[in-house]
């Protein structure tokens, strides 16, 4: 009889299910050392070693997460489609959403240098949903400094700009409408395009006035 049964302790060598005094159960291995002892405690050592190492990351991944959210600035809107070939009710409430509307936003620095120029998509209900760093090239964004515009309609009929809420010459971002814990987002629009026979005629008074004067016209 070796030393351990001696002492009336049970020695345990080769690998196997191993039953700890509380009843919970581990595979491994044992060269030496007592069953329901020294094989349970680092068992345990090494299990709350695993998850402690598991809240740290999910802490950090956590911290990531809201650095993150600190560090953008969401600007979202609407993009519709304006006929007025149709009715009263349908032109005014009418407007439908285009999808794949392409919009632009633009922001320079304090001294009208572009620093930054990003474009997205509108969806099937023309939202559009954009994210600005607040930090570009070291230095902190002034959302005063960035203008939004309409680009282009993907519609083959509805794909003439309206300046409607500035849509076709562009409007600034003015104040956040939600600023909720880390998030900042603007909310601009709705934005139009029309149709052809709905566009407003480009007249310019100058000439009128020259036709008036006799002046500038061979009729």
């Amino acid at each position: 009889m070796d030393s351990y049964s001696r002492s009336g302790l049970m020695a345990s060598h080769g690998v196997g299910v191993q039953t700890c005094s509380d009843g919970s159960c581990y595979i491994g291995q044992f060269k030496f050392g007592v069953k329901h002892g020294l094989g349970c405690y680092q068992f345990r050592m090494e299990l709350m070693m695993m998850i402690g190492a598991s809240i740290l990351i999910m802490g950090s991944l956590m911290n990531v997460a809201e650095a993150e959210a600190e560090e953008v600035i969401h600007v979202a809107g609407k993009v519709l489609c304006q006929d007025c070939t149709q009715g009263w009710n349908e032109w005014v409430t009418g407007a439908k959403p285009i999808k794949g509307c392409k919009v632009s936003i633009t922001c320079m620095d304090d001294r009208s240098r572009v620093i930054y120029y990003g474009s997205d998509l509108t969806d099937e209900a023309g939202d559009f949903d954009m994210t600005i760093n607040k930090h570009i090239y070291g230095k902190e964004l002034n959302p005063k400094g960035c203008f939004l515009r309409l680009i282009s309609s993907p519609d083959p009929v509805c794909n003439i700009a309206t300046d409607f809420a500035g849509g076709r010459t562009g409007v600034k971002l003015g104040r956040p409408a939600v600023v909720y814990r880390d998030v900042i987002k603007h909310i601009l629009g709705p934005f139009y395009y029309t149709t052809p026979m709905c566009d407003e005629p480009d007249t310019n008074t100058d000439e009128f006035d020259g036709e008036s004067n006799g002046q500038g016209t061979n009729y």
